[in-house]
């Protein structure tokens, strides 16, 4: 019988910088990139942590504590060392050179790359996690990466394929080929996704024209979406309790007890320090959140750091062009509270918020009904700039909502009024009124 492979030990390193202040504190930063690592099949054996103002230009830490941490590590038999930090290329360069070949030194970025790469079960989201990880391995080339042809993209792969395997001095002549290599692949990988996004944006424009709602479910990694979704549409949806369990986005068709139709959402979890290159490679599944009706954003109530949680959300929202979204918070998990009461002191710290349970089904009906409200019954004050050409979503503004001021310009009208939160977005390009009118003037 086959047996299981010994998991990798890791040893973590969290530094705290006086010039980046981070959402969390050191310790619970640590305790977030501990699950991570368990989540890529690692074994945290150590960690240690520095403050200081800003890193230290060769090794990061500072050179007594890369002498510490050599010990610790030796002492716990530690295979991997991660840090809590992106290091630039020079970083990890001089931190391989410090520990030598027995230790693979990773950070962050490449650890929440490598558990993307596993938990990646569609051809879009596999395409997407190869990119963002060729796109921050390529300056970082120093060794054979003897693994370039299995990609790890592909969704295998364990945690040690990101920090390339312990040989050294490839040669001058091999770094060129496999930095050739990677650059032809993110180039095939980008017109990939180029193709896919285009698909998405005909899906999205089809979708406006049968008019349905679109609700995206937006949330720190573990809050529950998937839960939610399971609950309200019994989609079957992959449920653990661990970081990054759904990667690729799931739609279902909801009916809200009016007998309105909507459909929900699901995305990828959202982290905090969440590597760019991840941001910029899944740009086609983002975009289902920014060309959403109404985004529902869950936090887990008995996280203590829930606020931290949903300011890295609202950070990432605000990144992507989608922090003007109608939106309702939704605090999660009320059945793990010991005492469920609590939860309307913790309502008064989010804006617009109710309290569920989407494990139990506890408030679903309450959400539903809000949902309802926001992109059925509430009108929301609106004034835009419409070119004639337009004339659609002018037709529509006297259809569904209320005209208080309409003005005819040069090839446009000014229009200002009110209209279902369910169309808000459509006008969202055509904002900005006062700004138009004082152009008008000049």
């Amino acid at each position: 019988e086959p047996t299981e492979r010994p998991k990798e030990r890791a040893f973590l390193v969290g530094v705290e910088l006086r010039s980046a202040p981070s959402l969390l504190s050191i310790e619970d930063s640590l305790e977030e990139l501990a699950l991570l690592a368990e989540t890529a099949g690692l074994i945290v054996v150590g960690e240690a942590t520095q403050r200081m103002d800003h890193p230290h230009h060769g090794t990061y830490v500072g050179s007594g504590k890369v002498e510490e941490i050599k010990a610790l590590v030796e002492d716990c038999l530690a295979e991997v060392i991660i840090f809590d930090n992106e290091l630039s290329p020079r970083h990890l360069r001089e931190l391989e050179k410090e520990f030598g070949i027995g230790v693979r030194v990773i950070d962050r970025t490449a650890l929440i790359l490598d558990i993307f790469a596993l938990h990646a079960n569609t051809s879009e989201g596999a395409l997407q996690v190869e990119l963002a990880q060729y796109e921050y391995r390529l300056p970082r080339l120093t060794r054979a990466w003897t693994h370039l042809a299995r990609q790890a993209g592909g969704g295998g792969g364990r945690s040690g394929s990101v920090g390339g395997v312990g040989l050294r001095g490839p040669g001058e002549t091999q770094l060129e080929v496999d930095r050739r290599e990677i650059s032809r692949r993110i180039t095939n990988l980008k017109k990939e996704l180029e193709k896919i996004r285009a698909h998405r944006m005909r899906y999205r424009a089809n979708r406006r024209r049968s008019q349905i709602p679109v609700i995206a479910l937006v949330g720190y990694t573990n809050a529950g979406k998937s839960t939610l979704l399971n609950f309200l549409s019994n989609a079957g949806v992959y449920v653990a309790d661990q970081l990054f369990a759904t990667l690729d986005p799931t739609t279902r068709r909801v009916e809200l007890p009016g007998g309105q139709v909507v459909l929900f959402t699901d995305t990828v979890g959202f982290i905090q320090k969440l590597p760019t290159q991840l941001v910029a490679a899944f740009r086609a599944t983002l975009e289902e959140i920014a060309e959403a009706d109404l985004v529902i954003h869950l936090v887990d109530i008995t996280h203590p750091n829930a606020l931290a949680q949903w300011h890295a959300v609202q950070q990432t929202l605000e990144d992507i062009g989608a922090n003007q979204i109608p939106s309702i918070t939704v605090l999660n998990k009320l059945d793990r509270l010991p005492d469920p009461e609590a939860a309307v002191h913790v309502l008064e710290s989010f804006p617009n918020a109710i309290a569920i349970s989407a494990l139990k089904g506890k408030g679903i009906e309450d959400l539903l009904m809000l949902i309802q409200k926001r992109l059925f019954e509430e009108l929301i004050p609106i004034s835009v700039r419409l070119p004639y050409k337009e004339g659609q979503l002018i037709s529509l503004l006297h259809e569904v909502g209320q005209v208080t001021r309409i003005e005819h310009g040069r090839g446009h009208v000014l229009i200002e009024g009110s209209i279902p939160g369910r169309f808000i977005t459509r006008y969202k390009p055509f904002e900005g009124l006062e700004e138009l009118q004082e152009d008008e003037e000049q």
